[in-house]
């Protein structure tokens, strides 16, 4: 059972992210996107995770980098096809202020095993920070309506773009060459 468009964005939100997901969306976040206590336009959610496969981060840790959180599940075949950008922006970005997290948030029961994720993720050669979301803590907090979205956050933490599907590798490049070229 897939949980897409679980937000209460309302529907218009949900047909617009619909629409983008088809044919591939970068969006921007709107201010009033952020509800609840967790401050979705940040990276504080993510000190929110207690499960995590490949080391751990935190917001400290992440203080002055550009970070991109891949919101994904296993198995998933467009998850899989940005996995090759990912492995490539952590080859050649991370030196230059890049770091990439994972968020594993499993579409089925199949998903939630720590086996299962352990060895997906071994064989698509994903080695940076995976934090295990089977609650949809972080999807919630994060205002996920799809698999893949991924957040890309500036030096100083602010999400700055938001990017739901795949094939739109050029985008997720760009907007990370440009906010690297920024001061910290």
């Amino acid at each position: 059972m897939r949980r897409v468009f679980r937000t209460s964005f309302g529907r218009a939100t949900a047909l617009s992210a619909a629409v983008g997901l088809s044919i591939g969306l970068a969006v921007a976040v709107p201010a009033s996107a952020a509800s609840g206590t967790v401050d979705s336009s940040s990276l504080a959610p993510l000190g929110t995770a207690t499960t995590w496969l490949n080391g751990s981060v935190s917001p400290a840790s992440l203080r002055g980098k550009v970070v991109l959180v891949d919101v994904f599940t296993i198995e998933c075949i467009n998850c899989v096809n940005v996995t090759p950008n990912l492995r490539a922006l952590e080859k050649t970005k991370t030196s230059d202020g890049l770091a990439i997290v994972g968020v594993h948030t499993p579409e089925t029961q199949y998903q939630h095993a720590r086996s299962t994720v352990v060895s997906n993720l071994a064989s698509l050669g994903v080695t940076w920070p995976v934090a295990i979301d089977n609650d949809y803590a972080l999807w919630d907090d994060y205002h996920v309506n799809a698999w893949p979205t991924q957040l890309i956050f500036d030096r100083h933490g602010r999400l700055r773009k938001t990017v739901v599907g795949d094939s739109q590798d050029a985008e997720v490049n760009a907007t990370i060459d440009a906010l690297l070229k920024e001061p910290a």
